[in-house]
């Protein structure tokens, strides 16, 4: 009879399932893990070094590229620290609209979870799917900042611009004829606000889609159910967030215990698990999902009926209204300093967190007064999910560490910082 032996294998980092550039090194016996060994930084780019050499409005852009996935919530969380040191107030619209696409964020990650997480254990059709809501959600985004992924949206005090009345369409290439352009523009007639509600108004049957495809799908069950289990209790010793830690039953959520923006001003639940396995943490994102759309119907209300102001009149913090810039003296001279020096920041610390799609995202900011920060240090949630990545993968079979690497939606911008 052959001898079992004892392997070391290298997963990763050009492997498909390892969401991004992660190398494990497994200590196998046989088929099943002994160790598992995460080795990161061959993605390191310094952000929190580079912040230090940079005004605080010039490093919002390496926000959004440290979870490439959730870009606003970054900028959130970074902005936020910000005001907190400045003693800002932020306009009542403009925190709507932060909420509003906040949640929008947590769609279009969740949505690339759920088709990254299923392609892994081996069903193709939902990343398809998926996709589809994706595009939608990501002419959102370009529709007001210019930009499908690296927004750089929300400002110091605000946002860029208020929402666009004009959502742009389609035009009639070789490959779509006028009537195909027809239906693709239908909900396209209005603005920003109309698309956004014809979404929220469609995405429940897609999340319908989803659970049919998997959630009482066998052979899903038998990939998922049991699965990486963690307990209440270690998953808060091992210091998880979000979905990984509501999945194993803990109910914390910083929107509801720790209310920022106009969140205490909303209505929505926390979905919880059970099991803590990589089941419950599916049915938790799912449920996330519709909580979502949820919050942003309620956003859409509210914008819909209330003008206002979008940003600060602060104009030592954000810059004046173009057509007073190129009329006022005063203002031109604002507008110069603010974009050639930045402002200054008086001396302190602050620390500001958002929940995160992934989990709580914190900035912990320290200011000597000088216009760009001291240090800064990011919280980010993938990083202790994946320090919990050994104890979660230990007595399972190499297949189940794609299962448990997808269970925890980990990116690699956010953990090699």
């Amino acid at each position: 009879m052959a001898e079992i032996k004892n392997y070391t294998l290298n997963f990763g980092p050009q492997h498909p399932a390892a969401h991004g550039v992660l190398r494990l090194v497994l200590e196998l016996d046989g088929e099943v893990i002994q160790r598992a060994d995460p080795h990161i930084g061959l993605l390191h780019r310094g952000t929190e070094k580079l912040a230090e050499q940079k005004t605080y409005l010039q490093s919002v852009p390496y926000m959004d590229r440290l979870d490439y996935v959730s870009m606003m919530s970054n900028e959130h969380a970074y902005v936020m620290a910000i005001e907190k040191m400045l003693g800002l107030e932020v306009p009542l619209r403009a925190q709507y609209i932060r909420v509003m696409f906040d949640e929008i964020t947590r769609l279009l990650n969740h949505l690339l979870w759920i088709g990254a997480h299923a392609l892994d254990v081996g069903a193709m059709a939902v990343f398809l799917y998926a996709f589809r809501e994706r595009e939608d959600l990501m002419d959102c985004y370009e529709a007001v900042s210019g930009a499908r992924m690296h927004a750089a949206y929300y400002r110091p005090g605000g946002v860029y611009r208020d929402l666009p009345d004009e959502m742009p369409k389609h035009k009639p290439s070789l490959l779509k004829n006028e009537k195909a352009m027809r239906l693709l523009n239908e909900s396209r007639q209005g603005s920003l606000l109309d698309f956004i509600e014809d979404f929220t108004n469609r995405f429940p049957k897609y999340v319908d889609e989803y659970e049919t495809l998997l959630t009482d799908n066998r052979i899903w069950k038998q990939r998922l159910v049991g699965i990486g289990v963690v307990s209440p209790e270690r998953a808060k010793a091992m210091g998880f967030t979000g979905p990984m830690l509501r999945g194993s039953g803990v109910e914390w959520d910083l929107r509801k215990k720790q209310p920022y923006e106009v969140y205490d001003l909303l209505d929505f639940d926390i979905p919880v698990g059970v099991n803590g396995d990589s089941y419950d943490r599916y049915l938790v994102r799912v449920e996330e999902m519709r909580q979502s759309n949820r919050i942003i119907k309620q956003c859409v209300e509210w914008l819909r009926n209330n003008s206002g102001p979008v940003i600060t009149t602060n104009y030592k913090v954000a810059p004046p209204g173009r057509v007073n810039m190129k009329s006022n003296m005063e203002e031109l001279i604002h507008h110069f300093k603010l974009f050639s020096e930045g402002f200054h920041v008086p001396a302190g610390e602050a620390y500001a967190a958002v929940e995160h799609p992934k989990g709580e995202f914190g900035i912990y900011m320290i200011s000597d007064g000088a216009n760009k920060p001291y240090r800064m240090k990011i919280r980010a949630p993938g990083f202790a999910h994946l320090q919990g990545l050994n104890e979660m993968v230990k007595g399972h079979m190499i297949a189940d560490a794609v299962t448990i690497i997808g269970t925890q939606d980990i990116v690699f911008g956010e953990i090699d910082r």
